[in-house]
């Protein structure tokens, strides 16, 4: 089969989908990490090691510290166990100077590069990836260690490396469960993680995380002070870290977005502790970094985003339907009014009519910020959005449509997760949505997009990417990334995900799109 991509007379051979498609299901091997692989996950790239000293692996207080180290010594050569230290970790997360990885039982997947541990929303995308090529072990796994996670360290991790403790990240814990069980159908998996999954919901419906005046839910990550992995790695040639570089965009820069005051003090050119909150809680949203709240989304603390809550509403639905497939009906009801109120919450506060478009709340200021992000197609994937509603975002399609599928926003800032920068989630959010809508022409046109995006990167590299510039359809992003860090990383896991998804898609339902791509 051929797939038209960029246009009718730009198509992907069978030849090369088979490629794409090999490359992807070998990667698996090569992201997976395990026991065995304990001091290869341990090393991290991002902070400050000493060299010729072990790596330290933390284990909570929960677990039995002769019981992990005896499983380590049963998979691990003596020279391989030498090279790593076994702590516990404190009470105190705010104590750990000494930064590692958190021990995790069983096996999971990394999204490639620098990334060399799991994360919480790309597990997500890794997950569809997995069980499109049946490794459904795994797939059932990689849940598996996130409810570990809730159950040892108190929530989904951003990810499971120490400096992350007091961070989560999207809330797609419930969409992992449901497509494994669909799978599965294994009924006392499902009734006995339940409870975890409620915790984890609970998370964010507790202040911070939880907004009274709105009745919403926002990122707010606990940690304070700037985030140890930024200060180590995200550097650029001149050795100026992500932080110099915000607190030089702050004296030479007018900013009109928020109270620059709050997030740097002029006097003594340093960023406020209160800034530090809102980097850490942008990173705990998944969107590191953009100008979505504003200049490096520092006022985060104050907004509802879109974004989060779709999340949450899809999990109260997903938790919903997990009772009645265990024949809890009250239970469910209990959970589909939740679900309700919040819909009607998000219609309140984050739709604007007069935009056609969904944005974040500023519950501070009392508004939405008119700041155009490709999350607006998100409620299309739940059914939030009426017909109408859907009508008037799809309207506005347009101004997020470029060559090579989507644009993260309509500014360029400089950010990553701004134009002309497009990424696999968002790309799927918004297909699936358009999907979920009706309007299936538009969604197989952006998906042909992206996946002929990556199809011919893929040819000039061999390798798949983090992240695409879907105006110039480029993986040579680093140039124009001036904040953060600005490497491409190898991999990569939720474009792996995505990719496979969509050629799932497209090759099942092509009489719906072909010749659409144009």
């Amino acid at each position: 089969m051929k797939i038209p991509v960029l246009s009718p007379a730009s198509e992907l051979t069978s030849w090369q989908v088979h490629a794409i498609r090999t490359y992807i299901k070998s990667s698996w091997q090569t992201l997976s990490r395990s026991l065995n692989h304990v001091l290869e996950a341990a090393q991290d790239e991002k902070i400050t090691h000493e060299p010729g000293t072990p790596w330290p692996v933390y284990i909570s207080a929960q677990e039995d510290r002769y019981t992990v180290e005896n499983a380590l010594l049963a998979v691990l050569s003596p020279e391989e166990f030498a090279q790593i230290e076994i702590r516990t970790l404190p009470a105190d997360y705010e104590q750990i100077t000494d930064h590692g990885l958190l021990y995790l039982p069983h096996d999971y997947v990394v999204p490639g590069g620098r990334f060399n541990e799991m994360y919480g929303w790309d597990s997500y995308f890794i997950v569809l990836g997995l069980l499109q090529d049946s490794e459904l072990l795994m797939a059932k796994s990689m849940v598996d260690q996130f409810i570990y996670q809730v159950q040892h360290y108190g929530t989904v991790l951003n990810a499971n490396r120490t400096y992350m403790l007091n961070r989560s990240q999207p809330p797609v814990l419930s969409l992992m469960v449901m497509a494994v069980f669909e799978r599965t159908g294994d009924h006392d998996w499902l009734r006995s993680i339940l409870p975890v999954i409620e915790r984890y919901y609970y998370y964010w419906m507790v202040p911070p995380h939880f907004n009274p005046v709105t009745g919403l839910s926002q990122y707010h990550a606990l940690g304070h002070g700037p985030a140890p992995e930024v200060v180590s790695s995200e550097r650029d040639e001149a050795g100026r870290t992500h932080y110099d570089r915000v607190r030089e965009y702050f004296r030479s820069h007018d900013i009109e977005d928020y109270d620059v005051s709050l997030f740097y003090d002029a006097e003594a050119d340093e960023l406020t502790d209160l800034y530090y909150q809102g980097d850490r809680s942008m990173r705990e949203s998944g969107f590191d970094i953009s100008n979505r709240f504003g200049p490096f989304s520092a006022d985060i603390l104050h907004y509802s985003p879109v974004c989060l809550n779709v999340l949450l509403y899809r999990m109260e639905q997903d938790i919903a339907e997990f009772y009645r497939i265990l024949n809890q009906i009250w239970e469910a009801r209990i959970w589909e009014a939740r679900a309700q109120h919040r819909h009607q919450l998000i219609n309140q506060y984050l739709w604007d009519d007069e935009a056609g478009l969904y944005f974040d709340y500023n519950a501070q200021t009392g508004q939405r910020r008119p700041y155009e992000f490709v999350t607006t197609f998100m409620p299309l994937w739940v059914g939030i959005a009426s017909p109408y509603q859907a009508k008037r975002v799809v309207d506005n399609l347009w101004k997020f449509e470029a060559p090579g599928g989507l644009l993260t926003s309509t500014h360029v800032s400089g950010n990553q997760w701004d134009a002309p920068f497009g990424w696999a989630p968002l790309q799927w959010f918004a297909v699936s949505g358009l999907e979920q809508a009706g309007y299936g022409a538009e969604a197989r046109r952006i998906a042909a997009k992206f996946v002929g995006l990556v199809a011919k990167e893929f040819e000039k590299t061999g390798t798949i990417l983090e992240k695409y510039d879907v105006e110039r359809c480029s993986a040579n992003v680093s140039d124009d990334i001036q904040f953060g860090y600005s490497s491409n990383e190898i991999g990569f896991g939720w474009t792996n995900g995505v990719v496979s998804e969509f050629l799932h898609l497209l090759e099942n339902r092509p009489q719906e799109w072909l010749g659409q791509a144009a």
